[in-house]
């Protein structure tokens, strides 16, 4: 008698795969020139900076002075006198624009989870674009210096400034790399900055930016009364 066929092995049970979820949150960039329109923002982070470095009893700043100094009647063209870059941030794509002086920078950031922003209404941008959730994040203040030793002109960077919610997200390595991508596109020679001495991470942000730190240099300044006794000195 034939031996009896083994039995067919079991059917393995299907397996069930999870939903898919989203992968993350993309946040939209942008970093442009600003406008006159800007500068109520422009106070507001300026501030939010001197509250930063502990300089807030240095502060004497006004919309109305930021105004006429920054962006007087027949001002010159940017990167000749004075010029920010004002940084904003959408959950929509930005859409094309062009600005005969600099074509602003647009860019992406993906992120785990979206970013609470406490004062994002009190930052919205007042520029007039097709989509309405855009935040302003930050700035960069810069203008034109020059070296003797290179014979070339360069940029000062005066101020440059993350809003605490936006920052370690690379956003202020692309404010930076915005001045120093114009620096380079004009053929200037270097581009330079200040930084508090207690703030190491920013230095150590810098120094991997590749900027050289010179500590054997010093800032003199001066500012005031000392600056004004100047005013009546015979020459």
């Amino acid at each position: 008698m034939a031996a009896a066929a083994p039995p067919p092995p079991p059917t393995a049970a299907p397996i069930t795969l999870p939903e898919p979820t989203p992968s993350g949150h993309t946040l939209f960039t942008r970093i442009r020139l600003a406008t006159i329109d800007d500068v109520p923002h422009i106070h507001k982070l300026i501030h939010q900076m001197a509250v930063f470095e502990r300089l807030t009893h240095l502060f004497e700043a006004t919309t109305a002075s930021l105004a006429a100094t920054l962006f007087p009647p027949n001002a010159p063209p940017p990167f000749t006198s004075f010029t920010i870059f004002l940084l904003e941030l959408s959950s929509s794509p930005f859409p094309p624009s062009q600005n005969p002086h600099f074509t602003p920078v647009l860019k992406s950031l993906h992120l785990d989870l979206p970013i609470d922003d406490p004062e994002k209404e009190a930052f919205r941008s007042s520029a007039n674009d097709s989509i309405n959730d855009v935040t302003v994040g930050g700035f960069v203040l810069f203008f034109p210096n020059y070296s003797s030793f290179l014979a070339k002109p360069g940029f000062y960077i005066e101020d440059i400034f993350v809003r605490e919610c936006y920052r370690k997200k690379g956003l202020g390595k692309r404010l930076l790399s915005a001045v120093a991508a114009q620096a380079a596109k004009m053929g200037y020679g270097r581009v330079e900055w200040v930084v508090l001495d207690w703030n190491v991470n920013a230095i150590k942000f810098y120094e991997q930016m590749g900027a050289q730190i010179l500590p054997e240099w010093r800032i003199c300044r001066l500012t005031g009364e000392a600056l004004q006794a100047h005013a009546h000195v015979s020459l």
